[in-house]
């Protein structure tokens, strides 16, 4: 039965958002690219997973140079993914089924396509000549300053018509947005209204710390080679050798959130900022969600990227939370459309993916889960004549881009494309590993991974301490990470070995009963202690009297 479909501006605390990438995840006319009447014909799947809401890549009017996060317009649907009818449809349908819409705006730079930046370029005095960040060269012709793009090479660009210089954070047909010019402040206001007057019930905020540059275009300084990472550019990117701290994460940047909130407010909508971040991500991501009038949820990347997780470093992320982020909310991944697909990056057995599954759906904060990762499906390897991602192109073959996670999701293990497409040749190809793994095959499978997700997604619903509770005590004990989450009279107790191998933990202090047997919880023994067996999770109610 569909879930009754309810306003409370509280939803996103503790929500599970599950993420459509649209050219992949159903092709509704045969033309081998996904689309939102696709979408539709796969609601009743999405929300049987259980799941509060969705969030759909880009659909916009686009060149497709970076497959839609290049906006041409705000407020159109690009025609290969429908018209804003078959939109208003998703949003019916998926509201009669109490699931929540978010779409991903890309607010930090529209297409070279774009009206606004075709009048731009034209001149130095006309009414949008400040709308993007233009900059003169140095005498010699040289850029501005030493700002670098996360695609490779220098973050600007000349353009010989205006003489000048134009700013890219990404590709050179991805000019920035000049957030310093009120007008352009107020027109991208003016698109979150268009999109809330739709009935989308909140925003993903593309690189949400891009917003705002500094104005006085001083030079980055160098990093030094032990602090650098690899979260969120390649390892060969020497994007990495920089410290970002005048291309991106001002402090300018909060004015603007709040005036976004504001706008959001009358909705009920909520948002969550993709902050992109290599040193200071958590602490962004508690700047940007403290108190009530600036963005409700943000994720980095410390669970996107990087080796295996274990029970050090999750505490270890957790207690950063605790110190930079505390009266913020944070919103967990492990995939999306632009990492690879974490079974494969971090080589995980199913009994471990299981694990990491029901982790997630315990930690506080809100939870976001990629298309097919409920399948388990691994990164794809894709040939280089079948590339279509320019950042995969550009440092392959040492990174291979973000095709890997971005294939056809897979429905049908009968059809030649896992009856995501009836066309001959699919924008990507569908792996043929992928296709034996797809949902018709998983759902007569009683122990696949698709019932574990709704198993652990059902348990978090049913708790409330999992869902906007506190989260305490946190350790690691035998290689297991444990704590404690409370709401109210409701308090679990969690632990889960995240490790190959047998663990032992002491049973807390006072009346505790199993719960989560669905999820293979371990039971306490007689002799006050709790086994587990590898990747195995213990979590028990407190009980009163």
């Amino acid at each position: 039965m569909p879930k009754t479909f309810t306003r409370d501006p509280d939803w996103w605390r503790g929500a599970v958002i599950y993420q459509i990438y649209p050219r992949s995840y159903q092709d509704s006319n045969g033309d081998g690219i996904g689309d939102l009447l696709g979408i539709v014909q796969r609601l009743p799947y999405i929300a049987s997973l259980g799941v509060d809401a969705i969030w759909i890549s880009p659909f916009f009017t686009s060149p497709m140079k970076d497959f839609g996060y290049d906006v041409s317009d705000y407020c159109d649907v690009d025609p290969m993914f429908g018209t804003l009818a078959d939109f208003d449809a998703v949003i019916e349908t998926a509201h009669q089924y109490g699931v929540k819409v978010m779409i991903d705006l890309v607010l930090s730079h529209t297409s070279d396509q774009h009206a606004w930046f075709k009048e731009s370029r034209a001149s130095h005095d006309n009414a949008k000549s400040n709308w993007y960040v233009w900059a003169d060269a140095k005498q010699d012709g040289t850029p501005p300053n030493n700002w670098l793009s996360i695609f490779g090479g220098s973050a600007w660009h000349w353009d010989t018509g205006r003489m000048q210089y134009f700013l890219h954070n990404f590709l050179t047909s991805q000019p920035d947005l000049n957030f310093h010019e009120p007008q352009v402040q107020e027109a991208l206001l003016d698109v979150s209204r268009f999109w809330l007057e739709r009935g989308v019930d909140g925003f993903r905020l593309d690189t949400i710390n891009f917003y705002t540059h500094d104005a006085e275009l001083r030079d980055n300084p160098a990093l030094p080679i032990e602090a650098r990472s690899s979260k969120t550019a390649p390892a060969v990117n020497p994007y990495n050798w920089q410290e970002h701290l005048y291309d991106k994460s001002r402090p300018e940047n909060l004015e603007f959130l709040r005036k976004l909130r504001a706008v959001m407010e009358p909705y009920n909508a909520a948002a969550v900022g993709e902050v992109g971040d290599e040193q200071r991500g958590l602490e962004i991501m508690g700047e940007y969600t403290a108190g009530n009038d600036l963005m409700h949820m943000c994720y980095a990347f410390e669970l996107l990227s990087g080796d295996t997780p274990d029970a050090a470093y999750i505490k270890e992320v957790m207690d950063s939370v605790d110190a930079v982020a505390a009266d913020g909310w944070a919103c967990w991944a492990y995939s999306n459309h632009d990492v690879q697909r974490h079974v494969s990056r971090w080589n995980l057995t199913p009994a471990a993916t299981r694990a990491f599954t029901t982790l997630m759906m315990c930690l506080r904060g809100s939870a976001c889960i990629y298309q097919g990762e409920e399948l388990g499906l691994p990164e794809a390897d894709i040939a280089f004549e079948d590339l279509q991602d320019p950042y995969g192109i550009q440092f392959w073959p040492e990174f291979k881009g973000r095709d890997g996670c971005r294939t056809p999701m897979v429905w049908e293990k009968s059809n030649h494309n896992g009856g995501f497409s009836e066309a001959t040749k699919t924008w990507l190809p569908v792996p043929s590993e992928h296709v034996n793994m797809s949902v018709n095959a998983a759902e007569d499978d009683p122990t696949s991974l698709v019932h574990h997700y709704r198993r652990a997604i059902a348990f978090r619903h049913t708790h409330a301490a999992l869902k906007t509770g506190t989260q305490d005590d946190m350790r690691v004990e035998d290689g297991c990470l444990v704590f404690t989450r409370k709401q109210g009279d409701e308090e679990l107790f969690c632990a889960f070995n995240l490790t190959d191998s047998p663990a032992t933990i002491e049973t807390p202090a006072g009346k505790w009963h199993a719960v989560g047997g669905e999820l293979n919880s371990a039971s306490p023994m007689e002799d006050g202690k709790i086994h587990l067996g590898p990747w195995q999770p213990c979590i028990m109610l407190r009980e009163h009297g």
